[in-house]
């Protein structure tokens, strides 16, 4: 069977070739002349805006237990490994995953983000992980075995509709620091959180202030310039207020580091 996306897989393998290009570039130079610089303040910067897409038509009421309005558009599938564009590591165990299509996608905004998917026979709740540059305003590319819970795989492309929800998670939140992180040039991932992520501070040592980070599409949280030697405090902002503050050692390259909660 041809997927309805396989003419355009070559322009997604293309552009996800490029991503991962930029990501190698990134960690070789350890970040030196990135763009993505922070912002500084003594106060806690206002939580951001919240990370639901923003689709061209209207969308539709909140469903119950919602974190977003309804939105609608085409389930598709392919074969995903649960990495991709927000640059989680592969998750064999659960394949739930779903790929957001490129104008919603918000710049990695909706990285780790659940959303309850409905399809013409039956429901999934995914966990998004990468993005479809192809896909459509409202549309979702699912896992395959996501896709086969929603639809009939000959199906290929359905109509589905979509919202926002808190995920079903186990354990704290936790952190994991780019490869190339040093206390010159620092890269946080936020992982395993039950909200989206809206926002990411630090407070290094010695420091009184939150210094606010900025995301990139590549879902990491960059701040490009020197920091003091030492432990760094960590505070993560979610969709509706709700933080989170721990305590991380110094950047080091690829530590992964457990947070001691998780969002109510």
């Amino acid at each position: 069977m041809n997927h309805p996306l396989s003419s355009a897989r070559p322009i997604r393998q293309l552009a996800r070739l490029s991503a991962l290009m930029l990501l190698a570039s990134l960690a070789a130079c350890g970040g030196g002349g990135s763009a993505d610089g922070p912002g500084t303040g003594a106060d806690a910067p206002s939580p951001s805006p919240a990370p639901a897409p923003a689709p061209g038509a209207s969308p539709a009421p909140s469903a119950p237990g919602a974190l977003s309005p309804t939105y609608t558009g085409e389930g598709t599938f392919y074969g995903a490994t649960g990495e991709g564009n927000c640059t989680f590591d592969a998750s064999p165990g659960n394949l739930l995953v779903a790929a957001m299509n490129g104008p919603d996608y918000a710049g990695g905004a909706v990285c780790g983000q659940f959303v309850a998917v409905t399809g013409p026979k039956g429901a999934v709740t995914v966990r998004i992980t990468d993005q479809c540059p192809e896909c459509k305003s409202g549309d979702l590319d699912l896992s395959e075995s996501a896709f086969a819970r929603i639809a009939d795989p000959v199906a290929g492309r359905v109509p589905i509709r979509w919202h926002v929800v808190p995920g079903d998670v186990t354990g704290p939140v936790s952190y994991r620091y780019k490869e190339g992180s040093s206390r010159w040039w620092v890269a946080i991932q936020a992982r395993n959180h039950r909200l989206p992520i809206t926002g990411l501070e630090i407070k290094p040592s010695g420091s009184a202030d939150w210094i606010a980070v900025t995301r990139t599409d590549y879902n990491y949280f960059v701040h490009p310039s020197a920091i003091a030697t030492g432990p760094l405090q960590v505070r993560i902002t979610a969709l509706g207020g709700a933080t989170l503050i721990d305590t991380l050692p110094e950047p080091s390259d690829g530590v992964v580091v457990a947070g001691a909660g998780q969002f109510p």
